[in-house]
């Protein structure tokens, strides 16, 4: 079957690509995921997405892809849109590729950059539709949390982008654990170790992150730490210091974020959080997908 009513749409990230295949109802009929992430694609995108239609047997309506496909190192780049923009609104933003393979629009969904009350930009693009998916499942206000490569802490406040904050997590802990003196200290094959993780999130935030990642490697070579706990504590480390660093700028506030992301990490991050007295309501990320692009396919016109 070759759904011509269907909609397609695409989370194209740096690395990775995952292609759904939605009815106009938001049910999801066909999905596949795929390495041909936006760097892999450079200057054969529309080939790229021809294939990705194929490998879901797909001839859709309306192609919607966010994410990395339209950065500087994708498709094509598309502007950020501010603040003044609801999320809600983002169908009315998109914009309509001129070399789409085909017959179906394709559109991209443009990404936020968000300034703070000193005038200093934050970026997101891709999380901004999950954010969307959210909004029309009816999380409309709140702290919201994306963790991954890049996390991103968003506060809405009826489907408005009041505050953004990205921290490099996930890449700090990728670089580290290959790289330089902790992956040294390391050693071989990391174990997880729970009481180790524990152990990092409560060291977070009592001196500059430089000095406490190095502290990693201090409790290995003193025999404090078993080389392969120290993958464990590191990410304690990191997430805590994420965690307390918005915590502690938002002193007074409900400690109740929500969080959408893959089951692993949001696991992390409330063990994280439950020893720092908050905790996180977890949506799931991929029908957060879904609703935000049956959302932007009702809301679009050509």
């Amino acid at each position: 079957m070759s759904p011509t009513s269907a909609i397609v749409g695409v989370d194209w990230g740096t690395t990775h690509r995952r292609t759904y295949v939605i009815r106009p109802t938001g049910e999801c009929i066909r999905e596949s995921s795929d390495g041909d992430g936006a760097l892999a694609c450079k200057g054969r995108f529309p080939e790229a997405l021809t294939g990705a239609l194929t490998s879901v047997q797909a001839t859709p309506s309306l192609v919607i892809a966010s994410g990395m496909v339209g950065s500087a190192l994708g498709w094509h780049e598309v502007p950020y849109i501010d603040a003044s923009v609801p999320l809600q609104d983002l169908g009315r933003h998109v914009f309509r590729v001129p070399d789409a393979p085909g017959d179906a629009p394709v559109v991209l969904v443009p990404g936020y950059c968000i300034r703070n009350s000193a005038g200093v930009p934050d970026v997101m693009r891709g999380e901004e539709t999950q954010l969307l998916g959210a909004w029309a499942l009816g999380h409309v206000s709140g702290w919201f949390v994306l963790p991954g490569t890049h996390s991103k802490w968003v506060l809405l406040q009826d489907g408005v982008v009041r505050k953004l904050r990205t921290y490099m997590t996930g890449e700090l802990y990728d670089l580290l654990r290959k790289h330089g003196t902790l992956a040294a200290a390391a050693g071989g094959q990391a174990t997880w170790d729970d009481a180790a993780f524990a152990a990092g999130v409560d060291a977070a935030g009592h001196h500059a992150l430089s000095h406490v990642l190095f502290g990693t490697r201090a409790r290995v070579v003193s025999k404090d730490m078993a080389p392969q706990a120290s993958a464990s504590y590191l990410s304690g480390l990191l997430i805590g210091a994420e965690l307390k660093d918005v915590l502690g700028a938002e002193a007074g506030e409900v400690p109740t974020f929500q969080l959408i992301g893959s089951p692993q990490l949001a696991e992390l991050y409330q063990k994280a959080a439950q020893r720092l007295d908050c905790r996180f309501d977890i949506l799931d990320a991929r029908q957060a997908f879904l609703a935000a692009v049956q959302h932007i396919h009702s809301h679009w016109s050509a």
